[in-house]
């Protein structure tokens, strides 16, 4: 318990007060043009305020034709700004770090919800996806860092770069599906040198103060573990980002890969030499004893998704009481209505966990 409400510092010097970070969480919530409906701002600002010490959106995309969802945040255009500026003042008001997750969901962009075709390092027969031009690699890049410039002029702490579950970073990562030949493809260095190019540009252009992480998918969606792990190890080598989040889908398990079973798949990255920059990880963290699992095996916060929708104030129940058990699925809509999460949230989470409402 006393790991869990310790406040925990960044290389860029901001200061969450625990160890409770809230996942980003698809909720289909926003406008048709991206920006934020009350509903989102009310289900984020209910996190902040029941204690979580960072709260981060959806990922919001970052150029129009990179849309995944609909109802998806957008942070691509100056008049999304007035709905991102009152988000970010009302979780700082409850002394959560205010974070947007940055996305292009390149092949996964549905052509119904953009009218073009899906982009992709190369061309994708299987997604119907076109390759992007060089230039458009370099306006893809800018993107990025545009985001993460108009999330700074909102007034949020910092930025998460949404480089997992086969969007468009990870796709680059990817050489099952990055098969360019120029210095975007190939090796893993040139495959990640999209990703550090845009770190190096947010670092350079929103300071360093600006906090800033990157979420990375640990294996399968075309990534191999060894190939992951090395990605890690540059990032912190480089000691340009302040917190890495691994996507693990469950904190508990081995690896997929059969060679590097007989050990946790979260111990290939909390091995590594990270100094000062923060590792947390993501998957089936529900109870206090998941929580002390993945602070005991050497993370220094956890991503908690479900257990959010179920609990908007999670860590202030369990602050207050140690013997705290929370709640499971599946529930009524009215409960879920009381924690926040609007109609189209709730239908949005019925879609893709139908044990998650009770009938």
């Amino acid at each position: 318990m006393s790991t869990m409400f310790q406040a925990l510092r960044f290389p860029c010097g901001k200061e969450m007060p625990n160890r409770f970070f809230l996942s980003p969480l698809t909720n289909s919530q926003s406008f048709a043009d991206g920006s934020l409906s009350d509903d989102e701002i009310n289900w984020l600002e209910m996190r902040a305020k029941g204690g979580f010490g960072l709260t981060m959106t959806a990922a919001a995309h970052i150029n129009k034709d990179g849309q995944g969802f609909p109802g998806q945040l957008g942070i691509f255009s100056d008049s999304q700004l007035p709905g991102l500026k009152e988000l970010a003042k009302k979780i700082k008001s409850h002394g959560s770090l205010a974070v947007v997750q940055l996305h292009h969901a390149g092949l996964r962009s549905p052509r119904e919800l953009t009218g073009l075709a899906p982009v992709a390092p190369t061309p994708s027969a299987k997604f119907a996806a076109r390759g992007l031009s060089h230039g458009e690699v370099k306006r893809l890049i800018e993107d990025f860092i545009q985001g993460a410039e108009r999330a700074k002029s909102a007034g949020f702490d910092g930025v998460e770069l949404h480089a997992a579950h086969n969007y468009i970073i990870c796709q680059f990562l990817s050489s099952e599906f990055n098969q360019r030949t120029d210095e975007y493809g190939g090796s893993l260095q040139n495959r990640s040198k999209v990703l550090f190019d845009i770190i190096t540009g947010i670092r350079k252009r929103c300071g360093a103060g600006f906090l800033l992480g990157v979420r990375l998918t640990p294996e399968r969606h075309g990534i191999e573990l060894a190939e992951a792990v090395a990605t890690a190890k540059t990032l912190f080598e480089k000691k340009e980002i302040d917190f890495l989040d691994i996507s693990a889908w469950d904190i508990y398990k081995e690896p997929a890969d059969e060679s590097f079973r007989g050990r946790s798949l979260l111990s290939y990255f909390t091995e590594l030499d990270r100094g000062d920059i923060r590792l947390g990880a993501a998957g089936k963290v529900y109870t206090p004893a998941d929580i002390k699992f993945g602070l005991d095996a050497g993370l220094d916060f956890v991503l908690m998704g479900r257990a959010a929708m179920l609990h908007h104030n999670y860590p202030s129940l369990l602050s207050a009481n140690s013997e705290f058990v929370p709640n499971r699925v599946p529930v009524s809509r009215d409960y879920l209505l009381a924690e926040g999460l609007s109609a189209a949230f709730i239908d949005y989470v019925g879609g893709q966990w139908p044990d998650f409402i009770s009938s």
